[in-house]
């Protein structure tokens, strides 16, 4: 009798543990041998949690995580047939494919710790002749990436926080490289060693929504967005990418933009067409030239391209303490992230005037980018300042390859 009992609890521990886990939990990936794939689920509203639960469990799915920026949930599920049904049920708005995105930067080269000099991309961007009156002190730029490293000395003194949306039980330190090599092109002091960033004192953040091989999926991507967000993110860096639009990506994107966040990715290295997230048009999409001041040959060119910047051979900070050259849109981007630091901690251009008609006199907002008068930067104001003021290159005006041109710090701070 005692036995009976004994099982009759633990199985209905058991069954606790796996609502509770669908419920509010984080649960590991299946094996890679398993039948399935994982998907985001996007609810209808109506739903609560417990309903949500159950339905996902009668359907064979296993949740990593809810997006609740996009009112969804990361699961895997067992195949298609049970897809289909899960999709059927009136809760369920649609399914999108949770799809791989990768780090956009190409193999480099080494070094151990120099004594500081200023970038070519640094240089080229106009940086160091705004940081007499302006460091982006304390503006806050996450960077969405594989991480920054906790022990760089020429990062620690930036880097005020961060998550691991892959694992939140682990750290968000850099194993990788690629994203303490974004971040010292956005924010590495200016501290006489390695290298120095485009806005020295800007706080960075540590998002960790790729691995150690420089990959991730799209569900972590929008985790990493919705906790940007919800921690007063001023700018974030994409320097990652993926061929495929997925409304679920375009949602999170969205939701991220409506919270005046500056939004900043790579274009992509195939030289085709804009990647996502960089072509969506709340995003500033940034292409990548060489010291000649020529569109790379591996950078993706379109219509979405918003600006250039610097992306052939840079040089910055990598994982651990060291350092290293590479070249990408990845580098690229970053450099206008920290343009857009350097913007949003410069005063506006806010200005009235005074009419007056038939003896009425009434004030006129006569502000160049600020548009709507209110003595702070929004987004899309910081996005045509950088775009106004950008270094004309390729055609006159617009082109596919530079976009508005070549970005320039100190033309966009004035």
């Amino acid at each position: 009798m005692k036995n009976y009992l004994f099982i009759k609890k633990a199985a209905s521990i058991t069954l606790l543990t796996a609502v509770l886990l669908l419920t509010y939990g984080f649960v590991d990936s299946p094996s890679t041998d398993a039948q399935g794939a994982r998907k985001i689920v996007v609810w209808s509203n109506g739903l609560n949690d417990i309903a949500k639960a159950e339905l996902l469990a009668r359907h064979g799915a296993l949740k990593f995580k809810d997006l609740s920026l996009i009112n969804g949930s990361a699961v895997w599920l067992p195949g298609e047939a049970s897809e289909k049904a899960l999709e059927s049920h009136p809760g369920v708005l649609r399914i999108d494919d949770d799809v791989e995105v990768h780090a956009l930067a190409k193999p480099g080269t080494s070094s151990v710790q120099p004594p500081q000099s200023i970038p070519w991309g640094i240089d080229r961007v106009d940086a160091e002749l705004v940081w007499a009156t302006n460091n982006a002190d304390p503006v806050k730029v996450v960077v969405l990436d594989t991480g920054i490293s906790m022990s760089h000395p020429d990062l620690t003194s930036n880097v005020k926080g961060g998550y691991n949306t892959i694992n939140p039980l682990k750290s968000w330190n850099d194993d990788n490289g690629h994203g303490s090599h974004v971040a010292g092109i956005i924010a590495a002091s200016n501290n006489n060693i390695g290298v120095v960033g485009v806005a020295p004192l800007a706080d960075l953040y540590a998002v960790k929504v790729l691995n150690r091989n420089g990959s991730g999926f799209l569900s972590d991507i929008i985790e990493g967005l919705q906790w940007s967000v919800q921690n007063g993110a001023q700018v974030i860096n994409m320097s990652l990418g993926t061929n495929s639009d997925i409304q679920s990506f375009h949602d999170a994107i969205t939701a991220a933009y409506d919270a005046n966040v500056v939004l900043v990715a790579a274009a992509g290295n195939d030289s085709e067409a804009v990647d996502y997230p960089a072509a969506y048009p709340e995003v500033i999409a940034v292409s990548a030239t060489d010291s000649n001041n020529v569109l790379a040959s591996f950078s993706s060119r379109g219509a979405e391209v918003d600006l250039s910047a610097p992306g052939v051979s840079v040089y910055s900070t990598y994982k651990g303490d060291g350092y290293k050259t590479l070249s990408g849109t990845s580098m690229a981007s970053p450099h206008v992230a920290g343009a857009a630091a350097l913007v949003l901690n410069t005063p506006t251009d806010t200005q009235f005037e005074t009419i007056t008609e038939s003896s009425a006199s009434f004030e006129v907002c006569v502000s160049e980018y600020d548009t709507n008068c209110n003595y702070a930067w929004d987004n899309w104001e910081v996005k045509n300042k950088l775009q106004g003021t950008a270094v004309e290159l390729g055609s006159a005006g617009y082109d596919t390859w530079y976009g508005w041109g070549l970005v320039n710090a100190w033309n966009a701070t004035q």
